[in-house]
């Protein structure tokens, strides 16, 4: 029984792509950090964290479900666990269901503005999922979801909105968009293929690569913005030194004539970049 039940909760995690949580929840500590001045207290920690696994993997489930057809159609999605059939579509609705109420329910435990927000937050989740069947602005509809992390988390602290942290959230923004734009380039041909929209189906390869470049140096000099309006110190500007090389050594990672590397440069990257942003925040209050 115990080995059925881990094997189920391992399907689960491997369905909402658990291990991809260090992209987001990073900067929403970040934003925690900065909101507090210093470390924000347990119990805050911990409602910040439900809230972002709930929110996190409830649009996933929430995304597995309405793209079961177009996974099913693609080669590379085919294996997930809807559409081999792994993980029934009921059982997922339940599941995000679950997640979203783990969601509604840190939000009331941490101030009623993050309650009165969580239905808008769960609304942009949904209306990503149908995005990339419409427009190839998808990968920005995905940013401002992710975006919520940070300005969720300056909300939990402060329980009210102040214009300084918007750098970090457009940071976050433009450099999931970023690396959003690489990942989308694995399945050009596919989206082509079946009407689906995004950067790389609509201006092919060189042009979503050097777009994909412009998105990241716009999130950095946000990044270091943020760092500027909240008075950072040495051990931020540090960090951001080598935010700069990850950047650099990502991109060049992929190349016109070379995508082999993508999924390094999507993956371990991108959660390097996060954590180091948030370590060297981190440092900067407790030095």
């Amino acid at each position: 029984m115990t080995t059925t039940l881990f094997q189920r909760v391992t399907l689960y995690l491997r369905m909402i792509k658990f291990s991809h949580s260090i992209f987001a929840l990073p900067f929403a500590f970040t934003s925690a950090l900065i909101a507090a001045s210093g470390v924000p207290s347990p119990r805050q920690v911990f409602w910040i964290v439900v809230a972002m696994v709930g929110a996190r993997s409830g649009a996933m489930g929430l995304n597995r479900v309405i793209d079961r057809r177009i996974d099913a159609a693609n080669p590379r999605t085919a294996g997930r666990e809807i559409p081999s059939g792994v993980i029934g579509v009921g059982e997922t609705v339940v599941f995000v269901a679950v997640s979203f109420s783990m969601m509604i329910a840190a939000a009331y435990m941490l101030n009623p503005l993050c309650l009165y927000l969580s239905p808008v937050a769960i609304l942009v989740l949904f209306v990503y999922s149908f995005t990339k069947r419409f427009t190839w602005l998808a990968h920005f509809v995905l940013g401002l979801a992710i975006s919520a992390a940070p300005l969720g988390s300056w909300l939990a602290i402060r329980g009210s909105f102040y214009p300084g942290i918007l750098p970090l959230v457009l940071a976050v923004i433009f450099w999931l968009a970023g690396f959003d734009v690489l990942y989308a380039l694995q399945d050009l041909e596919f989206d082509r293929g079946h009407g689906l929209y995004s950067i790389p189906q609509r201006f092919g390869v060189s042009v979503s690569i050097r777009l994909a470049r412009t998105f990241h140096l716009i999130a950095f000099l946000l990044i270091a913005a943020t760092g500027l309006i909240f008075g950072l110190g040495p051990f931020f500007w540090a960090g951001m030194v080598v935010v700069a090389g990850l950047f650099l050594y990502e991109h060049s990672l992929v190349h016109d004539d070379d995508l082999s590397k993508l999924d390094m440069a999507f993956l371990n990257m991108n959660g390097y970049i996060s954590m180091t942003v948030f370590i060297s925040t981190l440092m900067n209050y407790l030095a």
